[in-house]
């Protein structure tokens, strides 16, 4: 089925009465009727993803799309182009890499926050002395998660390095290119950074830290760092083939290799039904099944924008929402919404005032890194969109002059 093609300003307009529709404030939708999901679009949302899996895009994916309980999941493909690979399940465990940030590096961050252990407004070089100098004297926490602390992407390869302390030896070192708080740069090396601070603030690893206190009360069973430790790694999706072998439950960000696999900005590994389960608990304020995990204020700073003003790159204290990024949105889904996304292949994109959210997870990555797919996340974007909110879009394409 052809998709409708709007103007930009038509678009605008849809949006804008769409959440003159829906209540004031974030709050969810009432429940809806069982009836919600437009099937007519899921069956477009599975021929792109079919598509794209034919012609060797990606080996294989997981979709889930939600609204207010109602829920559609599809697996897509196999875990390799092996012959004979087995065919991707639902359940399939994928490499989240940069997911890590918002499952568990900013969460852990903002519940040390909620006990009073750190200040999100307070300069780094209060919690890591070595790390002041080169221009980061007024760089503060907020600006690591938001980016806008002026750092570069990524840490150098070479000379080579290995360990935590050897990361953190090589980010303090870093020079900003920009003063904190007057650009917008997508850097790893501030959640590299984030994640050491959680362990030194804590006294506790982060990969401890987040399951204890965000995976295991979540019920989040198939997430985590290194999974070899709890998972067959034939329940994992493989995502990279090298002179070393298949990269199967060992992580692909080849810093977080480096830091042993587990690091601030990647490492994480996870199901969509897990990913599923954090999508609800956000919508929710913050609790999911009777457990709070983070305060209604910790998801309204992870949430909403946090950037500094000024700034044309909106960013939660975690989540993108309305950065070069934000392609995930798609045409439809609102500025407001809010999600992220991994170099692997992965999607979590969430409209907090329809109470829809949509996850992707697949190894676009195998074998060799060389697959692009970023045009079907702006597609997934706006067919999530038309499958979740049809009935108003079509009410309001019928009342359009």
């Amino acid at each position: 089925m052809p998709i409708p093609m709007f103007s930009a300003r038509r678009v605008l307009m849809i949006a804008g009465a769409i959440l003159a529709m829906l209540s004031a404030g974030c709050a969810p939708l009432s429940p809806a009727p069982a009836t919600q999901l437009d099937r007519a679009r899921l069956a477009d949302i599975d021929r792109a993803i079919g598509a794209v899996v034919a012609t060797r895009g990606m080996p294989g994916a997981v979709f889930h799309l939600e609204r207010n309980g109602e829920r559609y999941q599809r697996a897509y493909g196999r875990l390799s182009y092996d012959d004979g690979a087995a065919a991707v399940a639902p359940a399939t465990v994928f490499d989240a890499a940069s997911l890590t940030k918002v499952l568990a590096t900013a969460p852990s961050v903002l519940l040390l926050a909620e006990a009073g252990k750190l200040d999100l407004e307070a300069p780094l070089a209060r919690y890591f002395p070595e790390c002041g100098g080169n221009g980061k004297d007024g760089m503060t926490v907020r600006h690591l998660l938001t980016h806008n602390s002026g750092l570069p992407a990524g840490l150098p390869a070479l000379p080579a390095w290995e360990g935590t302390a050897a990361a953190q030896e090589l980010a303090c070192a870093r020079r900003v290119t920009d003063a904190p708080g007057a650009a917008f740069r997508y850097s790893d090396v501030n959640y590299i950074l984030l994640g050491n601070l959680v362990q030194r603030v804590s006294g506790m690893p982060l990969d401890e830290f987040a399951q204890r206190h965000i995976f295991t009360p979540l019920r989040m069973h198939q997430t985590g760092y290194l999974p070899l430790a709890r998972i067959d790694a034939a329940a994992i999706a493989p995502t990279q083939r090298g002179a070393a072998g298949v990269l199967q439950g060992v992580v692909h960000d080849p810093t977080a290799r480096r830091m042993r696999g587990v690091a601030g900005s990647a490492g994480v590994f996870t199901s969509a039904g897990d990913v599923a389960r954090f999508a609800r608990m956000l919508l929710a304020g913050g609790e999911l099944d009777g457990t709070r995990i983070l305060s209604a204020d910790s998801v309204r700073l992870m949430t909403t924008v946090q950037s500094p003003p000024g700034l044309a790159q909106l960013r939660g204290m975690g989540m993108d929402i309305d950065s070069p990024f934000a392609r995930p949105r798609g045409e439809l889904f609102p500025i407001g919404s809010f999600g992220h996304t991994g170099f692997t292949g992965c999607i979590l994109w969430i409209d907090p005032r329809s109470g829809t959210f949509y996850v992707f997870l697949s190894n676009r990555v195998y074998p060799d890194d060389k697959s692009n797919i970023l045009s079907l996340y702006g597609r997934l974007g706006t067919l999530a969109a038309q499958a979740a909110l049809g009935v108003e879009f079509a009410a309001l394409r019928r009342a359009a002059p």
